[in-house]
């Protein structure tokens, strides 16, 4: 994801911006796009196809037995998280009550 290293290239960037060769400016331009399209790639997928859509696919990332892909998947759900909270709650999934614990949602159910 872009902004994991975007801190670490943003020096090398602006040198590259600033130079006198056009080819280095157009490359870091491009550059400058990709990384800003690839930060604001899921969450414009949150807004335009909602919260719920975007969590089913995650959901079947978050337990991959390979770390690295956890990893990825894990940091998609926390920002699904921060950005739609409320929006979440309906796309969990029903569980059955158990003696000590309950994960009915009433209320939820009232609207749906």
């Amino acid at each position: 994801m872009g902004k994991d290293y975007i801190y670490a290239v943003t020096p090398l960037l602006e040198d590259a911006l600033m130079d006198r060769d056009l080819v280095h400016r157009q490359t870091a331009a491009s550059a400058v796009k990709h990384m800003a399209l690839g930060v604001a790639a899921i969450e414009g997928m949150r807004v335009a196809l909602g919260a719920a859509v975007v969590l089913n696919y995650c959901l079947q990332g978050l337990f991959h037995p390979a770390r690295k892909v956890r990893e990825v998947y894990w940091k998609i759900y926390n920002s699904l998280y921060i950005g739609a909270q409320d929006a979440l709650v309906a796309a969990y999934p029903i569980l059955d009550d158990e003696q000590s614990n309950i994960y009915s949602r009433p209320e939820l159910m009232m609207f749906v």
